[in-house]
This record gives C-alpha cells, sequence and structure tokens, in this order.
C-alpha cells in the first residue's frame, strides 16, 4: 500500500516542479565522431589485377566487368586521340575508377564535417561531406558529391548474397561509408569501358594494423550503373601508411 501512495505522489508532481528535461546534446561533427583516423599519406598496393591497372588495357578489354551490350559499343569505339582533342584526359580518373589508378593519397580534415582526399595521379581532389545534404547540388563533376557517414557495428555473418546487393556484414571495424552521385559519364578503365551520368557509387573505407606496426585501409568500391551495368562491379583496394607527403608526386591525367 505504501509503495501505491508513492507512486501516486510522483505522479501528480509537474515538470515545473521538477523543471525542464536537459536539451538534447547537438550532434557530433564528422570529425568529432570519427571512430578511426583515416588522415595521412598513403600509397596503393597493387596486388592483383596488374594487366589493368599497371598499363592501358588493349582496346576491347573488358574482362572481369559486367557489361551490358550497349556498353560493348562505346568499348569498342574508344578512342584515345579524340579524347585528348575534347580535353577529356580525365575520363579515366572519375571516382568510380580513381582509387584504382596506382599511386599516392593525402587525407586531411578540410572542416570539422568535410574530409579532404588528394590523390597525385591526375591532380584530383574528392571530398566526402559529413551531415545532411545541399538541396541544390553544383553541375555534375568527374568527383560528384560525396555523402559520407560513419557505418555503424556490423554483425559476424552475411546472408549468403553477393557484395553490393545486400547490407555488408564482419567488418572488423566502424568504417567510413561513402555515397557518391552527381557523376559525370567516364570510364571504368583507360580504355574506354564506360559508366554513365545515372552511376551510384558506394565505398568502404576499413582500417586495419598489421602486427609489426604497419597501417593500412582497404577501400571497397561498388558500382551501380543502369545504363552500362548488369549487376555492381565491385573491387577492393590496399593502401598502405607512409610517414609523410615527401613521395607524393602530382601528375597530370593522361588518357593512355
Amino acid at each position: 500500500m505504501k509503495s501505491f501512495a508513492v507512486t501516486l505522489f510522483f505522479a501528480g508532481l509537474s515538470w515545473s516542479q521538477f523543471g525542464p528535461p536537459p536539451p538534447a546534446a547537438p550532434p557530433k561533427s564528422g570529425r568529432e565522431a570519427a571512430p578511426v583516423d583515416l588522415t595521412g599519406n598513403w600509397v596503393s598496393i597493387v596486388a592483383e589485377d596488374w594487366r589493368w591497372r599497371m598499363l592501358t588495357p588493349l582496346k576491347g578489354d573488358a574482362a572481369s566487368i559486367p557489361y551490358k551490350p550497349d556498353a560493348r559499343k562505346v568499348i569498342d569505339g574508344w578512342d584515345p586521340a579524340k579524347d585528348e582533342a575534347a580535353g577529356l584526359q580525365c575520363k579515366a580518373y572519375g571516382a568510380p575508377a580513381v582509387m584504382r589508378i596506382p599511386g599516392r593519397v593525402r587525407i586531411a580534415w578540410q572542416d570539422e564535417n568535410t574530409l579532404k582526399l588528394e590523390l597525385d595521379q591526375g591532380r584530383q581532389t574528392r571530398t566526402f561531406h559529413f551531415g545532411p545534404k545541399p538541396e541544390k547540388l553544383p553541375a555534375p563533376s568527374w568527383q560528384g558529391y560525396s555523402a559520407a557517414r560513419w557505418e555503424p557495428s556490423l554483425p559476424p555473418e552475411g546472408n549468403g548474397l553477393p557484395v553490393g546487393i545486400s547490407p555488408r556484414f564482419g567488418a572488423h571495424s566502424r568504417s567510413l561509408e561513402v555515397a557518391t552521385t552527381n557523376l559525370r559519364e567516364g570510364y571504368l578503365r583507360k580504355n574506354g569501358v564506360p559508366y554513365s551520368d545515372k552511376t551510384a557509387l558506394t565505398e568502404y573505407y576499413d582500417l586495419f594494423r598489421e602486427p609489426n606496426g604497419d597501417t593500412w585501409f582497404t577501400v571497397t568500391t561498388i558500382v551501380n550503373d543502369p545504363v552500362y551495368l548488369f549487376t555492381p562491379f565491385v573491387t577492393s583496394t590496399d593502401f598502405k601508411k607512409e610517414p609523410d607527403d615527401s613521395k607524393f608526386s602530382p601528375a597530370p591525367c593522361t588518357v593512355r
């Protein structure tokens, strides 16, 4: 009976007696919320796909890319001289392909909600934006607009579906997830394998450390293009941390 009376007493109290609840804490910025530190200087390590990454592939070589018949017309019509004459040397340096080009990157916070990634090959700069997407975007570009968030912890096992058409599973850390749209049409490889301006790109940046102290990140790149691809085109690319940017060597885009 006593506990019932206490319950009635507290139920009758108003907010005016206790005071209003404390205001909600403002959301953390992208930098404050970062569970891992991706900043620094990195070099790509080419351990696979040598023939497509270290050399300009032969004309017509689109092996491993799930392209539609309409893409074959573009592939077979690739003309590097024509791209040069049109000032389109950077068609293979757009966001869906540029992380596969061997080279070095610098990553730093541009401000509290913008992570900047600079690539020496092609002199490209990508900016990853945390927070609300603006209502109006600039004109489509090689790097498009990239919305970023810190991926929450994931369950250890997947559901058996291929990467790119199912949620991610089994990551060892909370990764950076980047979704990029507003792209110009470009090439998935230098030899003219196309992606369209309808492409949606999703990337996951996973940081890990070796027992010897070396630090790496792997970027998993998922290209979805309803125009030229039957299914998502998925690649993973490794980068190793370097002590400084003394080897960062900017070079212009090339078509060959």
